[in-house]
């Protein structure tokens, strides 16, 4: 008894001597975990047995593998569908199902979120946050949601409309919602939350348009604000009273010139997907956007690095603030977002195991980071054709650029490989520890850039504000020129060795903007395909085990599950997404897929069929005559490239998505095509007013334009491009 309380006493007094010594001692402890936010952190830690899926990426480590092989290599090609449910919006569907105690969460478009019964398909709630739906108009990449985050008894999703709301699990009730955006901006969110310590964590896109992005921590229980990091300088150079602050104020503000447009834009930067907990540090990993504008000689006069765009960031879970970066593209110009998946990993370097993290982001190199430290292990490219640079000097960490890449140096114009799509984008890629493999969605889709701009490329309240032309980037009259795009915009899953820094094996597809990957200790990786299809392969050499007709396209990775002893296989199906929006002919094959919003659920031996697809009529191609003039049409293609082909599609050519506007209805009617352009008459459907931005006049020189786009393209290549059903 004596020797307890002499240890007792000890402790006591280390516990007083240590809290004098600790800068924080006035702060309080935070509270114990309640058991089911306890359990909730332990799956998050370990994964578990592989019975939950309690994260969109798995767990913190965000590696998408699974320990479960009841599915191996030997029986993949058995799974069939075990449930379905049809889903009611024909948008993006691009969220991973989680999974925790036998009942099945994801969030859908427009930020709607449901739950079933993961076994039988048994819908148990839904909940919809009734974004406003002109808030469309603010979405770059379409009314899309990542996934949901859970911890405890809630479920947390963050709504387009900037507004993290927190959700009973059970009943799918409100407990709390707290909007993180200034509503006055165009910001939104389309990312998922992650949740550790605590607090969940979100960012916010909008960059393309004119923002300052920042990523929040914020209280699980009440939703108040822990911390706060801007990934840009103030515009005014002073404090924000966030955790921002010291590292702006030594280092930051220094690497963006007075003299450029970011004062007024707000720079960029947007945290929109990428946001990582590290378990062993305790520290989280951000990646940060683009810059706005894109053009760095109009964003920042040309000068500077422009911390902290295109860049991982590690900041202190707890407090927010900065530990490391870094930069993948420092001067950021082509929209080469670092925003792509995260993963972390153990791997030798130099003969020691290091905990490192593992990014592919859109500029077409894979990088191995020191975690610890944030210098640059290794960058090798994961596709080929790069001509932006020829690789990286790791002993600087920067890119040797190919100077012809600098547009707005030159003059001249440049068709980047990869373009602002990426070599990799959001769609998340896995990570297996038994082949040392990192699994890549990766596609090329080149893009041309041009400094040369006019009045109407200058900063508008609509559209995006990119710092370029628009309209000089887009298709010409050209049918070799259709034809080579199409050939060009292919897709490829990679697998990457990086301990070695080359891709182990490849597998190619015949369209870009294919769908994020799951992979297993069962030796496989699952993939969805923009064309429709399901498959597996073998982790270890690339061998296609499983080949599912799923009817329409599919773009969310999946997840995998146990219940009652039986494995599970989960992802949801549909187009959406940027691609679909502006890719026009050059979506070749994926123009024709139907766009079907629904989850899927498979198992060995499921015997589920699909219906049958639905019929879709033929859309009447009949173009009206041309009205305008040569300068009327011209005009209205300056005016279609600056507001209307990021939602409709280089050449007014759609990709059975959104409406096809050659074929639209109200072409052939002055007063209608008004009624919708300017008077916005289809607000609620995403389609607002222009009228700020555009004269009546103006919107029929558009009317013209896509008439003209509709007349020859039918002409010129009509298998090619006809026009497809939604």
């Amino acid at each position: 008894m004596a020797i307890r309380r002499i240890t007792a006493s000890f402790i006591a007094g280390a516990a007083l001597l240590l809290a004098a010594c600790n800068k924080e001692e006035d702060k309080p402890a935070p509270p114990a975990l309640d058991p089911a936010e306890a359990a909730t952190e332990a799956l998050l830690k370990t994964g578990g047995n592989g019975d939950d899926w309690a994260a969109i990426g798995y767990g913190y480590d965000e590696r998408r593998f699974s320990p479960l092989t009841d599915i191996d290599d030997s029986n993949v090609g058995t799974l069939g569908i075990a449930w379905y449910a049809d889903l009611e919006d024909a948008r993006g569907q691009e969220a991973t199902p989680v999974v925790v105690d036998g009942t099945l969460y994801v969030s859908h478009a427009w930020s709607k979120v449901s739950a079933w019964d993961a076994a039988t398909g048994r819908k148990l709630w839904s909940y919809d946050p009734e974004v406003a739906g002109e808030t469309a108009v603010n979405a770059c990449c379409d009314v899309v949601n990542r996934g949901v985050a859970l911890w405890g008894d809630k479920l947390f999703v963050a709504a387009l409309d900037g507004r993290l709301i927190a959700l009973d699990r059970k009943t799918g009730t409100p407990i709390w919602s707290t909007q993180t955006t200034d509503k006055r901006r165009p910001y939104t969110i389309t990312g998922a939350p992650r949740v550790a310590n605590d607090m969940v964590l979100i960012g916010n896109g909008g960059a393309e348009f004119g923002v300052r992005g920042y990523v929040t921590a914020y209280d699980a229980d009440t939703g108040k604000q822990r911390w706060r990091f801007y990934t840009t300088p103030n515009p005014d150079r002073r404090a924000d009273n966030v955790a921002s602050d010291e590292i702006f104020a030594a280092r930051a503000n220094a690497t963006w010139s007075d003299k450029g447009e970011w004062k007024e834009s707000g720079g960029g930067g947007t945290v929109w997907d990428a946001i990582v907990y590290d378990k062993d540090l305790d520290q989280v990993y951000i990646g940060v956007g683009n810059g706005n504008p894109w053009n760095h000689g109009t964003r920042s006069n040309g000068e500077g690095d422009n911390w902290f765009l295109s860049s991982i960031v590690a900041l202190d879970a707890k407090t927010g603030v900065y530990k490391w970066h870094y930069q993948e593209t420092p001067a950021e110009t082509w929209d080469y977002t670092a925003t792509q998946p995260i993963i972390l990993a153990e791997q030798e370097v130099d003969g020691t195991p290091t905990k490192v993290l593992y990014h592919a982001p859109k500029n077409g190199f894979f990088f191995t980071i020191d975690r610890t430290t944030g210098k640059v292990v290794d960058a090798k490219p994961f596709v080929d054709g790069i001509n932006w640079a020829t690789g990286y000097d790791l002993t600087t960490g920067r890119p040797n650029e190919n100077p012809a890449a600098r547009f707005y140096k030159t003059g001249e114009p440049f068709i980047a490989i990869p373009g602002a799509l990426g070599a990799h984008n959001w769609h998340p890629m896995s990570y297996n520890p038994a082949t040392g493999l990192v699994y890549i969605p990766a596609q090329q889709i080149p893009q041309g850039y041009l400094a040369d701009m006019n009045e109407l490329d200058r900063r508008k309240v609509l559209g995006f504000n990119v710092g370029s032309s628009l309209t000089g980037t887009m298709m010409p009259d050209d049918e070799a020129a259709f034809r080579a795009a199409i050939a060009a915009t292919t897709g490829r899953l990679v697998a990457f060795d990086p301990r070695t820094g080359k891709v182990a094996w490849g597998v190619d597809y015949p369209a870009a903007w294919n769908g994020g990957t799951m992979t297993t200790a069962g030796n496989l990786v699952f993939q969805g395909t923009s064309t429709g299809r399901f498959r597996a392969y073998a982790a270890d050499t690339g061998k296609q085990l499983l080949d599912l007709d799923m009817q329409s396209g599919i773009v969310a990775a999946p997840s995998t599950f146990r219940v009652g002893g039986t494995q599970y296989v989960a992802f949801m199906t549909s187009k959406g997404g940027a691609f679909p929006l502006v890719a026009g002919v050059a979506g070749g094959v994926t123009r024709k897929v139907p766009n079907i919003p629904r989850l899927v659920v498979l198992k060995l031996g499921g015997e589920v069929e699909l219906p049958p697809l639905p019929e879709t009529a033929t859309l009447a191609w009949n173009p009206p005559p041309q009205f305008g003039t040569a300068q009327q049409v011209a005009t209205g293609k300056a005016l279609y490239g600056r507001y209307c082909l990021v939602c409709h599609g280089d050449s007014a050519i759609g990709n059975g998505f959104t409406p096809d506007l050659r074929v639209s209805g109200t072409l052939v009617d002055a007063d209608a095509w008004k009624s919708v352009v300017i008077d916005g008459a289809l607000k609620d459907r995403g389609m607002v007013s222009f009228a700020n931005v555009l004269k009546p006049d103006e919107a029929d020189a558009i009317r013209a334009y896509v008439i003209d786009r509709s007349i020859w393209t039918k002409r010129t290549l009509p298998e090619a491009s006809a026009p497809v059903g939604r």
